[in-house]
């Protein structure tokens, strides 16, 4: 069945069985079971594919799956295959011409799996090849998916292998320091493992060679730890570049000051289709405290450390040293859920008429990126995406003096001519009131004049952007006339000693509405600065 081919029956979509060793994930779950038949798809899924991520048979069946009691009923059978892992010699000798593949295949690292999917004239579409940077292809993105979870992991796995509480205690039996975590490489990996971390109350550090995620180490409520070495390290596509060897140089001086101060250390530093850089040396695991532990994210490829064993949790000089390949796999049934929405969301681009056919358009920048063979013809990898170049800028037009006050906008400072002249009339001012104005006056003039300076200062020279957290305290604090009013209450009478009716419902009525600028004030700012709190 030839995809894009219109006047076909609707496509089956197969989910197998994950038979790599220790891999606990499956490629849908029945919530996106449900969302692909309404597509218009068939979808059948191996026997126990699921069982592992505690998915059952019955549970895909009340999605609107069918169950194939083995894999070579299963493959022989459906059009699209989706797939966790890369699939085996023995399952691609299982496929036929004509059938697509979705998966993580890694092209660059399995040239021989590309050569045998090409001779089996199938179409191959590499989900860990999706091009990143294009901001739609966001909900398609798995590796990010898949990522998140692992740094996630990753910081359960250090939990459970260190011999104290994360965050710092004070009991009748002692006190209990906070442990320390050190992050290398501040990726999607890196962001989760920090807000995990310091949502269990460790002190947090973090860094990568791209500066520009600073902010982001900061926002999750850890410390980024500058490199002294000036380099930029953004390679393009969301990852980092191979740094020079100064910098590197410079980069394993601050790791072995984080080696010899923290508790934990977890490494995500990694580079599409290069080993894994060794940022910690055999040396830096020797200094650490007894009871540490390193989580190596990248023990897959080599690892960041020298003496981590891919797949194992070792104790070296005290250390005990994580190499897990398999974090995402050890929550099984979240990185399902996750990997199976992406790869929903890769079905609807491929399916937008919805009919149950899909169609590997090549003119689709992001289809055209994860398409590593098309009908037996390898297609990896996939030329440089064309970026719009960025509009020239305007040219700038010289600033105009402001004249009078916008609204909410300060003026310019004021000429000194002007200053001096607008000084002298208000002194001129002043002596006449000073000078002909009864003294009950004169007492409220200068609280009036003194309420304005200090309002004045108070809200004129704040940055427009505290202005509305600012205002509800400045209103609140200017109710003082509620002062005033009380006076004018108290004796509710004029200079006869007469009881003046009027002036008291107005000092009344002045007073219930300063009343509720005082507390509506500060119930507001209250409201506003929660927001802003972990």
């Amino acid at each position: 069945m030839q995809s894009g081919d219109t006047a076909a029956t609707p496509q089956r979509i197969g989910v197998p069985k994950e038979i790599f060793p220790g891999e606990k994930r499956v490629a849908t779950v029945p919530d996106a079971v449900t969302k692909l038949v309404k597509l218009g798809f068939a979808v059948v899924v191996e026997q126990g594919a699921g069982a592992l991520a505690d998915l059952s048979d019955a549970a895909y069946i009340d999605a609107g799956a069918t169950i194939a009691p083995n894999a070579a009923a299963l493959w022989s059978g459906c059009d699209i295959v989706f797939k966790v892992r890369a699939p085996t010699p023995d399952e691609v000798a299982l496929m036929h011409a004509g059938q697509t593949l979705v998966g993580f295949l890694w092209p660059a690292q399995n040239p021989d799996l590309m050569q045998q999917l090409a001779a089996q004239k199938v179409t191959a579409l590499s989900i860990d090849a999706l091009p990143r940077t294009l901001s739609r292809a966001q909900k398609m993105d798995a590796l990010t998916s898949m990522a998140g979870v692992s740094g996630y992991r990753a910081v359960v796995e250090a939990a459970n292998a260190f011999g104290r509480f994360f965050n710092g205690q004070i009991t009748a039996a002692g006190k209990v320091p906070p442990a320390k975590v050190f992050i290398a490489g501040a990726g999607v990996a890196g962001l989760a493992a920090i807000g995990a971390a310091a949502s269990l109350g460790a002190i947090v550090r973090a860094n990568d060679t791209r500066a520009e995620v600073a902010d982001q180490v900061v926002s999750l409520g850890g410390e980024f730890v500058k490199v002294d070495y000036e380099e930029e390290g953004s390679g393009g596509g969301g990852y980092a570049k191979v740094m020079s060897e100064g910098f590197q140089a410079a980069q394993r001086e601050m790791y072995a000051k984080q080696a010899q101060e923290c508790d934990i250390i977890i490494t995500t530093a990694l580079i599409p289709g290069k080993p894994a850089p060794k940022l910690i040396t055999a040396a830096m695991v020797q200094s650490m405290k007894p009871g540490s532990v390193i989580v190596d994210m990248a023990a897959e490829q080599g690892g960041n450390c020298e003496l981590t064993e891919p797949g194992q949790a070792v104790v070296r000089h005290g250390v005990t040293i994580v190499g897990y390949t398999d974090l995402a796999s050890r929550m099984a049934r979240q990185s399902s859920t996750l990997y199976g929405t992406n790869l929903f969301r890769l079905t609807e681009e491929l399916c937008k008429t919805k009919d149950g056919v899909i169609n590997v358009n090549m003119q689709d920048d992001a289809i055209r990126g994860l398409t590593v063979i098309k009908d037996g013809e390898i297609t990896w990898p996939a030329p440089p995406l064309v970026v719009a170049p960025k509009p020239a800028p305007k040219p700038t037009a010289a600033p105009v003096a402001k004249k009078g006050h916008g609204h909410g906008e300060p003026s310019g400072p004021m000429p000194v001519g002007q200053l001096l002249t607008v000084s002298a009339v208000a002194a001129v001012l002043l002596v006449l009131v000073g000078a002909y104005a009864p003294a009950a006056f004169l007492s409220h003039f200068t609280v009036f004049v003194l309420a304005c300076f200090v309002g004045y200062m108070v809200v004129w020279n704040v940055k427009p952007a505290l202005h509305t957290p600012l205002m509800s305290v400045t209103n609140a604090i200017s109710s003082i006339i509620a002062i005033g009013a009380l006076v004018q209450i108290s004796p509710m009478a004029n200079a006869a000693g007469r009881p003046n009716t009027l002036i008291g419902i107005l000092a009344a009525l002045a007073l219930v509405l300063t009343a509720i600028n005082m507390f509506g004030g500060f119930a507001v700012t209250q409201r506003m600065l929660a927001m802003f709190r972990r």
